[in-house]
């Protein structure tokens, strides 16, 4: 199967596209409209095979600073940026309803803070609403709710973004649209010996070093490193995730006709709790363990106290914790089956000794398989 067609209505029924400030709104802070007028076509072009498209787009904090004047692109504080946000965001979404409409399609629009995709229960009710939009024929325009986000709860991108709402609408595949056109061996812009990578089936510690040398060209090494943590998690989803240039007219039409892309492809569709846990980008805590633990969780087992070291963090029974390594490397997460107090004092233990210093009849894992998941 060629690269594109991963992507084709044929075989990707749900699909999000994530497009960039950079190409949504020129260097004036207005919105680039007759490029945007292309997207939308190839959206049109699309939604009439059958195909279900939600739209991740950045662009509201460039669009609301020009409009009240502020420094810095709106980003010189967190209270410039959240204004420029709340101001944008209706010149935002007021385009692309009217843009869509102009094909005939309807265009809803969705602010997600982190917390909406963290929690459990919220997550479930985003993605409900996702379903049912898509169902009925209306193309979502998703962003941050970056006028109420703080550093601290925040995604921080959009194609991070663009790969929790790809878990939640149950999509088969991403596509971010960007001012690059793949991962390359080295920085193309500075390495005249750097190559395109097509096809990425694992995200390895060879693929990483990639991104933190700088492979994205015009965006930092930041930009890369965000795309390989949204490949992660669309992967961890079972669904495939191409990074494509945005540059051209068209970009979409570009991409199936066999334009220039990195495509992440997924091996396998993981259940649906195991891969919200695997997208998650928050936890409670951090349990790590010695090297016999990490081959035992490798082998698909639960962790279990003996193989625990240390545990960090204040969490309660069910809270989302990290699994970490003898070198501190994170491995897993999952919903630990003590609070953090009495996980602190397991640590280490043999399971036959559990009882008596618990007070109480030991549960089996730590941390069970059925609620792990491998990162």
């Amino acid at each position: 199967m060629t690269a594109s067609a991963r992507f084709a209505p044929a075989a990707c029924h749900r699909l999000i596209v994530k497009i960039g400030s950079a190409l949504l709104v020129d260097p004036t802070g207005k919105v680039r409209r007759d490029w945007l007028k292309s997207v939308v076509a190839d959206v049109a072009a699309r939604v009439s095979t059958g195909q279900q498209i939600a739209i991740v787009s950045s662009g509201a904090i460039a669009l609301g600073a020009r409009r009240l004047g502020l420094p810095k692109g709106g980003r010189a504080s967190l209270e410039d940026a959240q204004a420029a946000a709340a101001t944008g965001q209706i010149a935002l979404s007021h385009c692309w309803a009217e843009l869509l409409a102009d094909v005939g399609l309807t265009a809803a629009q969705i602010l997600v803070t982190l917390d909406d995709l963290e929690d459990r229960r919220r997550y479930l009710n985003a993605s409900s609403t996702l379903d049912r939009l898509l169902a009925l024929g209306v193309v979502p325009v998703i962003n941050e709710n970056d006028s109420v986000a703080t550093e601290e709860i925040r995604f921080g991108d959009n194609d991070r973004l663009a790969a929790r709402i790809a878990q939640a609408a149950g999509a088969q595949g991403v596509i971010l649209l960007s001012d690059v056109d793949g991962l390359y061996t080295a920085n193309p812009g500075t390495d005249p010996t750097a190559t395109l990578i097509p096809e990425v089936t694992r995200i390895d510690a060879r693929i990483r070093a990639m991104a933190d040398g700088g492979s994205a060209s015009g965006m930092g090494s930041g930009g890369m490193v965000s795309k390989l943590e949204a490949a992660r998690i669309a992967q961890s989803a079972g669904a495939h995730l191409a990074i494509v240039s945005g540059k051209q007219d068209r970009p979409l039409t570009a991409f199936a006709d066999g334009g220039r892309s990195t495509v992440f492809v997924a091996s396998g569709r993981a259940s649906a709790r195991k891969a919200w846990l695997a997208g998650r980008l928050t936890a409670k805590g951090r349990i790590h363990v010695d090297a016999g633990a990490a081959h035992a969780l490798e082998q698909g087992r639960s962790l279990l106290a003996a193989g625990a070291v240390s545990v960090d963090g204040r969490f309660a029974r069910g809270d989302v914790v990290e699994i970490a390594g003898p070198d501190g490397t994170l491995l897993a997460r999952g919903l630990s089956e003590y609070d953090a107090a009495d996980a602190a004092r397991i640590v280490g233990r043999r399971s036959d000794a559990l009882a008596d210093l618990l007070g109480y009849a030991p549960r089996a894992a730590m941390v069970h398989r059925d609620h792990l998941v491998m990162l």
